[in-house]
């Protein structure tokens, strides 16, 4: 585990199960460094840590950082940004998830507690797989997802970047769901979804896009 500087980044809701999450892993309270662009923290504190105000600067070359930003555009912008500065993106990995040894994981990922990574599946950069989600065997998930609570990816599921998917979604074995698509919450998807759009409801049917 690393003794260094980990500057996480967004002290919203996401930013609580992250910092959970390093809690969980024994990770040094002093290494950590909560930060958020958004002013309406200023003074507050977020599960005992202080929220400082505003992203790292040159200075923080070389640290660590990790992006508790839920939204997957916000998320890849603060990620250019930092890699600019020469910091360093720190995967997390909850201690009771389950991740196969077989698979592999981005820069910068969060696996949240009692979610489950198969054998041979791939994980983007920066993606989030959150509380209870199953990405099963063979899947494929691209760069700045996010794997909503109690989502099950079926076997050989391939999702684009940016893509979201609900929580309770349930997508079938080897869909296909293009870049920046949303699936809505509780959605059983049957069919590839193009990229750009948005499906709801079993079976998922378009929305939008």
């Amino acid at each position: 585990m690393p003794t260094e500087v980990i500057n996480v980044i967004g002290a919203g809701g996401h930013g609580k199960v992250v910092l959970d999450a390093l809690s969980a892993l024994n990770i040094a309270a002093n290494t950590i460094v909560l930060r958020d662009a958004a002013e309406i923290y200023e003074g507050q504190s977020v599960l005992s840590w202080s929220v400082e105000i505003g992203y790292p600067d040159v200075k923080s070359a070389g640290q660590l950082f990790h992006l508790a930003v839920g939204n997957g555009q916000a998320r890849e912008q603060v990620y250019l940004l930092l890699i600019k500065l020469q910091m360093i993106p720190f995967t997390i990995i909850h201690p009771k998830a389950i991740i196969s040894r077989f698979s592999s994981l981005g820069h910068g990922v969060f696996v949240a507690a009692n979610a489950v990574v198969g054998p041979l599946a791939r994980i983007g950069k920066a993606t989030i797989i959150n509380h209870s989600a199953v990405v099963d065997h063979d899947c494929i998930v691209g760069d700045f997802c996010h794997v909503a609570p109690g989502v099950t990816l079926g076997g050989g599921v391939k999702l684009g970047n940016h893509v979201f998917i609900g929580a309770g979604a349930n997508i079938l074995p080897q869909i296909s769901i293009g870049d920046f698509s949303v699936i809505g919450a509780g959605a059983v998807v049957t069919q590839n979804i193009p990229s750009a759009t948005t499906f709801v409801g079993v079976p998922a049917k378009k929305i939008r896009g």
